[in-house]
């Protein structure tokens, strides 16, 4: 591909089926939060409409984005590559000091700006993914040279990934590292270059599911829920109780049961449960659709992009929603151990719908160049 396109190019509208399956998400996941979080809201805060609030004014400001992002030159995104880098490493070290960072169920992965507590994670995977497309589209770079072409991400990668651990949070930093290896692949690393990778990162991501005792617990209830059904095994047992009896039309709309102080995070990370047993089988493939048309689509554009930069850069955003969402649904279903990730565009999710948002914005401005 070419690595500079004119300056003149003639424009054309943006990817209409990316921007109706994300808002149809968007819109979705805001129905979806107030139905699972009404009743744990108002136990707890007394708002039954504090989530839903909430979540509508994420998606605002993450519209917002969407927009901006939509209409600003993508190759100008560029210059901003070691702004946001430094930014993200600024912030993630932020999360670490008293009074700043922001401490969850014994996680600090938060930062609190006013009423709004935001993740610094979600900036760094979209500021990594910015610096591997423009890094990897570099004319001079030489894939088949291991310390000339994948490393120097993978260095950065690296550092990330530790600061994210450390919070810790093992979903993201692995869902991370899969989307930075998939736009390595597309920049054409060599196979053997990405076997040995791959052999080498195996037994150390193996070795963090289990070198914590709250993780190797994890493993061994996603192996047999039922060995301790009131603890370890707890969250799963509950998600599978909210998919079964979902049938095929489900229970209806607010009528689920799980998410009644039953299913943990019923309006984040276990939000898919409750879509299964209130709109059932036809709900969650309605969903599991909306996403194969997005990932459809945003890897169009990939294949369609006039340069390498912009090509690179819609494999990554795209791969970034495609691994969060497949990891969530994993979980949830009881077909990976559980970890904590939310569901692209519908778990209330706060800064990670916002940077969702933005990034699909950035991807529809790469699809106005389209060939």
């Amino acid at each position: 591909m070419a690595g500079r396109i004119s300056r003149n190019i003639k424009t054309k509208e943006a990817d209409f089926i990316i921007l109706f399956t994300t808002l149809t998400l968007v819109s979705f996941g805001i129905v979806m939060v107030f139905s699972s979080s009404l009743w744990i809201a108002e136990a707890g805060r007394g708002d039954s409409f504090f989530h839903l609030r909430r979540q509508a004014i994420w998606a605002l400001l993450g519209l917002a984005g969407m927009f901006f992002f939509s209409n600003y030159d993508y190759r100008k995104l560029k210059r901003w590559v070691n702004v946001a880098l430094l930014a993200s490493l600024f912030l993630l070290l932020a999360v670490f000091i008293p009074g700043v960072g922001v401490e969850i169920n014994a996680a600090r992965r938060w930062i609190g700006v006013g009423g709004l507590t935001g993740q610094p994670s979600d900036l760094a995977r979209v500021a990594l993914l910015l610096f591997a497309a423009a890094y990897l589209s570099r004319k001079d770079i030489r894939m088949n040279k291991f310390l000339e072409g994948p490393f120097p991400v993978l260095a950065v990668l690296g550092l990330f990934f530790i600061l994210i651990l450390l919070q810790p949070d093992l979903g993201t930093a692995l869902a991370m590292a899969a989307t930075i290896m998939i736009i390595i692949f597309a920049a054409g690393i060599p196979l053997y270059q990405l076997g040995l990778i791959a052999a080498l990162s195996l037994p150390a991501s193996l070795y963090l599911m289990v070198s914590e005792p709250y993780r190797l617990r994890r493993m061994m209830s996603f192996l047999d829920p039922w060995a301790d059904p009131l603890n370890t095994g707890y969250q799963i047992i509950q998600s599978l109780y909210a998919l079964g009896p979902g049938g095929l039309f489900g229970v209806g709309l607010g009528r689920g049961r799980q998410k009644l102080f039953f299913l943990p995070e019923p309006h984040s990370d276990f939000i898919f449960a409750v879509i299964g047993e209130e709109l059932g089988f036809i709900g969650t493939s309605s969903v599991l659709l909306l996403y194969l048309l997005l990932l459809w689509r945003g890897f169009k554009v990939a294949l369609m992009a006039p340069d390498s930069f912009g090509s690179l850069l819609a494999t990554g955003i795209t791969a970034m929603i495609g691994v969060q969402a497949l990891i969530n649904i994993g979980v949830v279903t009881g077909s990976i151990p559980v970890t904590g990730i939310n569901l692209p565009l519908i778990s209330a999710g706060g800064s990670s719908l916002f940077f969702t948002l933005s990034s699909i914005g950035i991807l529809l401005n790469i699809s106005k160049y389209s060939r």
